[in-house]
């Protein structure tokens, strides 16, 4: 199910919307690289495209950080 979750970046509140599996997975790679949600979400919202939203930013972000962790087995 994608669900609106919110976050605020630099001072100011964003919306944006994820699947269940996605937000999960986030909140696991936040742990792994001991930093709150708010920040990796600020990580990834300064690195990604001016062309390209932030919902698809962190599903890539996602999609790249499991691949990553799937050739360190």
């Amino acid at each position: 199910m994608i669900r609106k979750h919110s976050a605020t970046l630099h001072g100011h509140r964003t919306s944006f919307s994820l699947e269940d599996a996605f937000w999960d997975e986030l909140k696991l790679i936040a742990a792994a690289r001991k930093l709150s949600i708010a920040a990796l979400i600020a990580e990834i919202d300064d690195a990604r495209p001016a062309d390209s939203n932030l919902s698809s930013a962190l599903r890539l972000y996602v999609l790249s950080w499991l691949k990553q962790q799937g050739t360190k087995a």
